[in-house]
């Protein structure tokens, strides 16, 4: 499979390195000093799963170099989706199709607007990823694994030859039956971890378990999961309980990306997390206040600085 790949930061970097160690060909897109150093030194993946060096790699701030392929798996920031799905166009084929792999759950129709809704596929990324250093994707778990399909849910011809070539290449990946769902099994559990890891400054072991702390956790699960359900997700009863339960089987020292991008100084991708549940929570008429008060605490952070 011909793979293009925006862009080559943890996640994109983790699973487009594993699909070019396999064969696959894969081209990245990158900038500044992570391209730089791909292109002196290749693309280095380090993880409990195994390390990875792609010494030879295809890598470019420009994707006109590359020109049409099969997929593009689209993992950029939040911040980036309507600027970076622009860049993608050189990218686009006749049957070429795009998996954005990006946190919060608004990535089909936000991507779909800017390249054609028939395009893009709902995709979701399991993966604890980050650019350690310029050319170097760390991965800090034991789990890597991708679930996509088709926004009506059908099983597709390009959804099942993504999904050989995943499992190709050595990693999981599965077609759900309802992808929204599965979108927002993810969102609700990032959610909250982004809001407490971040909000604490601290790695989730240190809080799942606080007395204080954990009726808020679930609280947030609870808010998250009453907003899906009034956007019509399927989603069960117990379905905070549920994700509060895969929070407590993670890796004491996780911490999530936000939480990591806000001890970097980096822009924040609060408003599409926490910020998005309040905001869907008031136009839905679900009260949202534990999340509305994560994402007042945190969004002096949310552009990289706080402020005076």
């Amino acid at each position: 499979m011909r793979v293009a790949v925006m862009a080559a930061g943890g996640v994109g970097g983790y699973f487009g390195g594993r699909m070019a160690a396999a064969g696959h060909e894969v081209h990245f897109i990158a900038r500044g000093a992570h391209l730089a150093a791909i292109r002196e030194r290749g693309l280095r993946v380090e993880s409990p799963l195994g390390d990875l060096h792609l010494a030879d790699t295809s890598v470019t701030d420009d994707p006109a170099e590359i020109g049409p392929v099969d997929a593009v798996l689209f993992a950029v920031k939040l911040w980036d989706t309507e600027t970076a799905a622009e860049m993608c166009r050189p990218l686009l084929g006749d049957d070429t199709f795009v998996v954005p792999l990006q946190n919060g759950v608004e990535s089909l129709e936000r991507v779909g607007a800017v390249l054609g809704p028939e395009r893009v596929l709902g995709g979701v990324a399991y993966i604890p990823a980050v650019i350690d250093r310029p050319g170097v994707i760390k991965h800090g778990g034991k789990f890597a694994g991708l679930a996509f399909g088709e926004a009506d849910n059908s099983r597709s011809a390009r959804a099942e030859a993504l999904l050989a070539a995943c499992r190709d290449s050595g990693f999981d990946a599965d077609i759900p039956d309802d992808i929204h769902r599965a979108l927002w099994e993810k969102f609700i559990l990032l959610v909250a971890m982004s809001g407490w890891t971040a909000g604490t400054r601290g790695p989730i072991g240190a809080i799942r378990d606080d007395a204080d702390i954990r009726p808020l956790i679930l609280a947030t699960l609870a808010e998250t999961s009453a907003v899906g359900r009034a956007k019509g997700i399927d989603l069960p009863d117990d379905m905070a309980e549920s994700r509060l339960e895969v929070i407590d089987k993670l890796p004491a020292d996780m911490k999530a990306s936000m939480c990591h991008d806000l001890e970097r100084g980096n822009r924040l991708e609060l408003p599409w997390l926490a910020g998005a549940v309040a905001r869907m929570g008031a136009e839905l008429g679900v009260p949202t206040p534990v999340n509305g008060t994560i994402h007042a605490l945190l969004k002096p952070f949310s552009d990289g600085s706080a402020s005076d």
